[in-house]
């Protein structure tokens, strides 16, 4: 798993070969001035054998959501059909808007028959980074 440093100059590595300089530089300072101040945490369960189905569109459909600063879906150690999903967005606002993209959506309607129920979710607040 690429850390966030690591994560960020394959993003500018990507940017640096479809965007003029100017536009590059914009890009790469608010990157670096973006500061998440909401966040989720939520595990998920699929029905049995669907795991890597649903991973697999919650991924797709959530590649590109403006405010969001980290999306991570994990599998659940202990449990075969659960899976975790931790969000780290620049605002609550930007995790509303993004329920209302068609992307997101459609992510929405194709995961829905795969889900069997929800577990522990919370809302934070980060405070503090370490690491990269």
């Amino acid at each position: 798993m690429m850390n966030r440093r690591e994560h960020m100059a394959a993003l500018l590595a990507l940017a640096a070969a479809v965007l003029p300089a100017r536009q590059l530089r914009a890009l790469e300072k608010s990157m670096e001035e973006a500061v998440p101040t909401y966040g989720l945490i939520g595990q998920m369960i699929a029905l049995p054998g669907q795991r890597a189905a649903l991973i697999a569109i919650l991924s797709e459909g959530t590649g590109s959501m403006p405010g969001n600063l980290g999306y991570l879906v994990g599998e659940d150690s202990a449990n075969p059909d659960a899976i975790w999903i931790v969000e780290l967005w620049t605002g609550k606002d930007a995790h509303a808007a993004s329920l209302k993209l068609p992307e997101v959506q459609d992510a929405i309607a194709k995961g829905r028959p795969l889900i069997a129920g929800f577990g522990t979710r919370a809302e934070f607040k980060p405070v503090a980074k370490t690491g990269a």
